[in-house]
């Protein structure tokens, strides 16, 4: 009963980060719609999808604390079904064939993962989550992870590299510590209310600050690819790296799948194949739109010498600039 909780809270969560994700690129295409040049962080739409989004986090804070990270990670695929119908609404998107197949697959494997997913214990100690914290499987795997950050930091800030895989692999990288530790605090913070206190504990106030540094930075990158791509192209994405990179932690850390049998753990990486598949049929052929913004006549502008039209452009952070001639050129009075 527990780890059923935990799932349905999972999944109504997902639901919730997809009709948000999908608010906050309608939001982003209203203001390249508009003439003044106003930042995003300004419109009260786009504040909605991010309220929409920390409900749906919150939820899925709980879920962790009732089912294990190999269960509740890929249940993110409810958001990929989720934005694909949400956009017909939101976005005006064409329902097609390829997204009923894909939203049946995504289903079926959400079955299987339910059915097969380990049963472990869900209720973790202070020492217990310390001793994991300090085992070489998962030093090893936070070294491997640091190195991958960094080199995929380095070509966002350096090189100013915005490529979308580019964006989300560092999501993804940032989700694996973020789940583990919610799994922690949802934990320690269940046993303190059974009575068994946990919250004296250091560790438990270095999950908190983990887990809000790691949330922190995924926004900021998240948002980043939500400006710059569409929200159909973003969603899958972002499903498939964050759901990989969190069972990852969770088997590394939590040793979710050490005495499960054999069946079992092939039955529940088949149910993520058909989820990934669900996922990449749902977006396959969905290009990104042009936005029919009407063209700025350039010289019906009081006291510019311009010929031409300019268009704004919707990738960048200044929804269109004019071009200024040069000094020696008088201005009409």
């Amino acid at each position: 009963q527990t780890q059923l909780l935990g799932v349905l809270l999972a999944a109504a969560s997902n639901f919730l980060v997809s009709v948000s994700l999908n608010i906050q690129k309608c939001a982003h295409l209203r203001l390249v719609c508009q003439a003044e040049q106003k930042p995003y962080y300004t419109s009260k739409l786009w504040w909605c999808g991010i309220i929409l989004l920390g409900l749906g986090e919150v939820g899925n804070f709980t879920a962790y604390g009732f089912a294990p990270i190999a269960l509740v990670a890929p249940l993110g695929c409810v958001s990929v079904i989720g934005s694909a119908f949400i956009s017909v609404f939101f976005l005006k998107k064409t329902m097609r064939t390829a997204d009923i197949l894909g939203g049946t697959l995504t289903i079926t494997g959400i079955y299987l993962l339910v059915t097969f997913a380990p049963n472990v214990p869900q209720e973790l100690t202070a020492r217990q989550v310390q001793n994991y914290l300090v085992s070489w499987p998962f030093l090893v795997y936070s070294i491997l992870e640091i190195i991958v950050f960094c080199i995929l930091l380095y070509f966002y800030k350096r090189k100013a590299v915005k490529h979308i895989v580019v964006l989300l692999m560092m999501v993804a990288l940032l989700a694996s510590l973020t789940v583990i530790a919610v799994k922690a605090v949802s934990s320690m913070i269940a046993l303190s209310v059974k009575g068994k206190m946990q919250l004296t504990y250091s560790i438990f106030y270095i999950m908190i600050v983990l887990m809000a540094a790691s949330c922190a930075f995924q926004i900021k990158f998240l948002n980043q690819a939500m400006h710059l791509y569409e929200a159909t192209a973003v969603v899958p994405i972002n499903f498939v790296f964050f759901t990989t990179s969190a069972t990852i932690s969770g088997v590394v850390f939590y040793r979710e799948f050490q005495s499960a049998a054999l069946l079992s753990v092939f039955m529940f990486l088949f149910g993520c194949l058909l989820s990934f598949l669900g996922v990449v049929i749902i977006a396959r052929n969905k290009k990104e739109e042009h936005l029919q913004i009407p063209f700025i006549d350039c010289g019906h502008i009081p006291g510019q010498k311009l010929t031409g039209k300019i268009q704004p452009d919707s990738h960048s952070s200044c929804y269109g600039t004019l071009n200024k001639e040069d000094d020696s050129v008088k201005r009409q009075s």
